[in-house]
């Protein structure tokens, strides 16, 4: 009898083993999805990156984003709401919770918007950390720290793109 108890033991660990090891691999390239389109490799429909943002990124999309975006990591953890503390915990256990998710994803999306108005990755970083006229001189990225400021940014893209620019 304790044989069958250990052996459940050991393939409930097994299972959450693979769960997990899947969910790295299906969060994996989450932010350059976001800033790129169509990856043939990963494709993130809403349900998908709805499941992963629910389990929270890995740290390395964190990092991923700080790249696409060519900010020093101490700029843009305060942008995303993270605190040093926070983000040295995050580091050692390799995940984001799920608003810090939500955030990272925010930014991500709104630089492959950036990129697809502008044409370049360049361009799109250039505009997103100039002041604005059609915010109101503020600077896209730091509008974007909130739900709000982030639509208006996304907003702002879509009459750039489509010359109501004002």
């Amino acid at each position: 009898m304790s044989h069958t108890l250990s052996s459940s033991k050991t393939s409930a660990r097994t299972a959450r083993r693979r769960a997990s090891s899947g969910l790295k691999k299906a969060s994996h390239g989450v932010v350059i999805y976001c800033v790129y389109g169509l990856n043939k490799k990963v494709a993130f429909p809403p349900s998908k990156l709805i499941k992963v943002l629910r389990a929270g990124l890995p740290v390395k999309e964190l990092q991923d984003l700080q790249a696409t975006l060519d900010v020093p990591m101490e700029k843009l953890v305060p942008m995303l709401g993270i605190s040093r503390a926070t983000l040295h915990r995050r580091k050692f256990q390799g995940r984001l919770d799920q608003s810090e998710s939500d955030r990272v994803i925010r930014f991500a999306r709104l630089m492959g918007k950036a990129v697809e108005v502008f044409e370049s990755k360049e361009g799109a970083r250039q505009w997103l950390r100039a002041p604005q006229f059609g915010l109101g001189g503020a600077v896209p990225l730091e509008y974007a720290e909130t739900e709000v400021g982030a639509r208006e940014v996304e907003n702002l893209l879509g009459r750039v793109e489509y010359g109501v620019y004002s």
